[in-house]
């Protein structure tokens, strides 16, 4: 059982194990969907009108999130599965040469925009707990022509990378899912040479969730109960260590996460938002 305070994203009597494997399973369902898009999809594999980390990519779901029409044509179908709450891309900053990982990769599309930017010279690793997503990203390995990219199966916790060989780490609305983010983000630190750096979107809690949401499993493998508040990821990106920490809600992409659920606005209690920080350059 998690013994985390409320706020940071874990909840008490909710089992960690439970929620992994929740999580898991509603990945493992839309990788080997024929229809991905994650809103029709529920937590037993029904068909469910809940949205899921976005819209269906075939609508408006990555233009939503913040991809334009360049990044959108520039990877082959089948890896924008329209799982995101943003594009971690656009502020990460990558420079040719760059080692990025990914936390959460799910079919690559983030992954393959990476491999773009940091060119031959650099290489991109996405790390996904789903067996079926991974294969799925491999798979989608030469339909891209991405030759310095590769998956590799894991646990976002406890990355199978070594340490201090990543410049960026990228996440795009996973770490809201992890029953313990703090693991997370230490781990992501370990992997980080000095100097490298934090590119994450995803929701943050801007208002306590009622109990109807905050233990309903869909709304845990959906992106929403899971969503730690600002103040909390602070103080933990902080106790790990890393420093030029800056949160930004983004208030003006509210409207998609309003329709992430038919029966209550979501938007009154989440917000998409973009997560930077640093490791030191000297951690000695």
């Amino acid at each position: 059982m998690s013994n985390d305070a409320p706020g940071d994203g874990s909840v008490a009597d909710r089992d960690a194990e439970a929620t992994r494997e929740l999580v898991r399973e509603r990945y493992a369902t839309i990788a080997t969907s024929d229809d991905a898009c994650c809103n029709d999809i529920g937590v037993d594999g029904s068909n469910d009108d809940t949205a899921c980390c976005g819209d269906s990519p075939s609508d408006t779901g990555s233009a939503q999130l913040g991809y334009d029409e360049q990044d959108m044509n520039a990877v082959a179908a089948g890896a924008d599965l329209g799982l995101g709450c943003g594009n971690p891309k656009a502020f990460a900053e990558l420079s040719p040469g760059d080692t990025v990982l990914d936390l959460g990769s799910g079919a690559g599309f983030d992954c393959f925009l990476a491999a773009r930017e940091v060119e031959q010279a650099g290489r991109v690793i996405g790390v996904d707990m789903t067996p079926e997503m991974v294969s799925k990203a491999r798979e989608n390995i030469d339909k891209n022509d991405a030759s310095n990219v590769e998956f590799r199966l894991g646990e976002i916790a406890h990355l199978p990378v070594a340490g201090a060989v990543v410049d960026v780490v990228i996440s795009n609305c996973v770490v809201n899912l992890a029953p313990d983010k703090r693991q997370v983000f230490a781990d992501a630190y370990r992997v980080l040479t000095p100097g490298g750096r934090l590119a994450i979107s995803d929701v943050v809690q801007t208002a306590p969730f009622p109990d109807a949401v905050r233990m309903d499993p869909e709304s845990v493998t959906n992106c929403v109960a899971g969503a730690a508040t600002v103040d909390a990821l602070e103080g933990m990106l902080a106790d790990i260590g890393f420093e030029d920490i800056e949160i930004q809600p983004k208030a003006e992409s509210r409207e998609f996460i309003s329709e992430w659920d038919s029966d209550r606005d979501l938007s009154e209690y989440l917000v998409p938002a973009r997560i930077e920080a640093q490791k030191p350059r000297h951690t000695g």
